[in-house]
């Protein structure tokens, strides 16, 4: 059973694109006339121009908007696509989901006619610049540490790769891992826990002790108080990053 096969029932409802972010992956995307989307999910940040996305949990297929491009039930690490069979190759927050990362971009590289563009994140800076891991949820960090790909892993894989910092809005409508960096009482949310992976997978017994802490730490005012400099904030480098490959 692929993870989101567990993991993903309610993941349409808080995981909706968010414009600013779509628009920075539109642009990484350039020119190209076709794009295949690995690791589709349920189709966020999917251009017009998408041919075909690639999925390999069925239950996020099934959530797919209708009109979508068509999809296929498959592995990043076994496309079953020809050669440069098109422009560009995108791979959202799912780098870190693959069995084999070294195989996956192997095949991004082997599909792709001119770009590939991933989403991922540097776990380093995650640790040290998102408060909730940091003061609160720690043990989700830990399990982040051991399947999180360092950027310039990545790069490297990739032949080479151009960075660009992806900085979170404060009212961001994606919901993942820090998408409410200025909104502490969403993680208090079960729902909203459910589409956050690396909570998610964590387990809520694990999560308790922090969670009850957030909690004590928000009716206090204590949150506030530390944070004060995030409220005034509209976007928070966070180690969110895309990285562009030219073929």
């Amino acid at each position: 059973m692929a993870l989101y096969d567990i993991l993903g029932a309610t993941y349409s409802r808080t995981r909706q694109p968010d414009p600013r972010i779509a628009a920075q992956i539109q642009a990484a995307l350039g020119d190209a006339a076709d794009v295949i989307n690995v690791g589709a999910g349920t189709g966020s940040y999917e251009p017009p121009q998408t041919v075909l996305a690639v999925e390999p949990s069925q239950v996020m297929l099934a959530q797919r908007p209708p009109r979508s491009a068509p999809a296929v039930r498959a592995v990043a690490e076994h496309l079953p696509l020809r050669d440069d069979a098109a422009d560009a190759v995108m791979a959202l927050l799912t780098v870190h989901h693959w069995n084999d990362p070294a195989a996956g971009i192997a095949e991004l590289r082997r599909v792709a006619r001119r770009r590939i563009v991933i989403l991922t994140w540097d776990q380093r800076i995650f640790r040290e610049r998102f408060w909730l891991v940091r003061e609160y949820l720690p043990q989700a960090a830990a399990f982040d540490d051991t399947r999180a790909i360092p950027a310039d892993r990545l790069a490297t894989l990739l032949g080479g790769a151009h960075q660009e910092p992806v900085h979170v809005p404060h009212d961001c409508t994606d919901g993942f891992g820090a998408a409410y960096w200025r909104r502490p009482h969403a993680y208090l949310d079960p729902q909203v826990r459910a589409g956050i992976s690396m909570l998610a997978q964590t387990g809520e017994d694990a999560l308790a002790p922090g969670l009850a802490k957030l909690t004590d730490d928000l009716a206090t005012g204590h949150w506030h108080d530390r944070h004060a400099d995030l409220i005034a904030l509209d976007t928070l480098d966070v180690g969110y990053r895309l990285l562009l490959t030219d073929l």
